[in-house]
């Protein structure tokens, strides 16, 4: 059977990512085709931990949420390594870490800690070649070579994209199988970081709603050259207004009824979560009367 680190890197050529948002997100990124998954660190420390991504989650909660996912799903995960959690040290405890938990990517990113979400303005980066010591230690350390190692920079948004770039091919010369140039602000910039790469390392597009960079849909960032794209925030987006508006229901009306049209069913829920697949096993495993 081939391994998921193996079956990521065989889809490089297609920008079909999704992202999940947790497990129940894992099964529908599946049900509707995708060949992906990516867990966000903004998605896990709003729903874990109900704070923004400002660095307050630890790289021990995040290898817990990646073995989850990867308990799930059998599509490939990626997942998000923020800066690597400290130094080349940390981020090869942290490699070891995602990849034993299931995960077939990482990525990693050249921000100053506390990091920041990659849309949020504030952000810092560390001096270059201290980032280009943290992809080589990434790359030491991973056991299975299909591992993706994947390096994003932050570098666009305080110090413009000329510098971004020039982050990238450093980044790439270091060892990184992909290259994740964060928040560029124009269809013009995004064609520009595709075509500095192109047929040289594959590039991905962070795609979200009301963020810095343009959203052309999955069409055009193929045409442009881009083989990864994820939808990072979207489902978090669509759950919260979700919850809200059944909260809302609920407070205002002091029933539920109103709010019906907008929730899967009971017993779709239950489907959608394995509840056919525990029944199976049950019977399989009954012990005769």
């Amino acid at each position: 059977m081939t391994r998921h680190t193996t079956r990521l890197r065989q889809l490089l050529a297609a920008p079909r990512i999704l992202v999940a948002y947790d497990g129940t997100g894992a099964r529908l990124v599946r049900a509707f085709g995708f060949e992906a998954v990516y867990l966000s660190g903004f998605q896990t420390s709003a729903s874990l931990l109900g704070q923004p991504d400002v660095g307050y989650l630890t790289m021990t909660q995040m290898v817990e949420r990646v073995a989850a996912l990867s308990d799930v799903t059998d599509l490939p995960l990626i997942a998000d390594g923020d800066t690597g959690y400290g130094n080349p040290l940390n981020v090869r405890r942290a490699v070891r870490g995602y990849e034993r938990a299931g995960a077939a990517a990482m990525h990693i990113e050249d921000q100053t800690f506390p990091k920041r979400c990659g849309h949020m303005l504030g952000r810092q980066v560390i001096p270059r070649d201290q980032m280009v010591q943290k992809i080589k230690a990434a790359v030491d350390a991973r056991t299975d070579p299909d591992f993706v190692i994947i390096a994003r920079t932050d570098a666009r948004t305080t110090m413009g994209l000329d510098e971004a770039l020039e982050r990238g091919a450093a980044y790439h010369e270091a060892g990184a199988d992909v290259l994740f140039i964060e928040s560029p602000e124009s269809e013009e910039e995004m064609r520009r970081v595709c075509e500095t790469f192109r047929g040289v390392v594959p590039v991905l597009s962070n795609q979200i709603e009301g963020g810095r960079t343009p959203m052309p849909g999955v069409g055009a960032l193929e045409r442009m050259g881009y083989a990864l794209a994820i939808f990072s925030l979207g489902l978090a987006f669509a759950a919260a207004k979700g919850m809200r508006d059944y909260l809302e229901v609920l407070s205002t009306k002091g029933d539920t009824h109103g709010a019906l049209d907008g929730m899967v069913a009971f017993d779709d829920f239950n489907r959608l979560i394995g509840l056919d697949e525990h029944a199976e096993l049950e019977h399989r495993y009954e012990v005769p009367g």
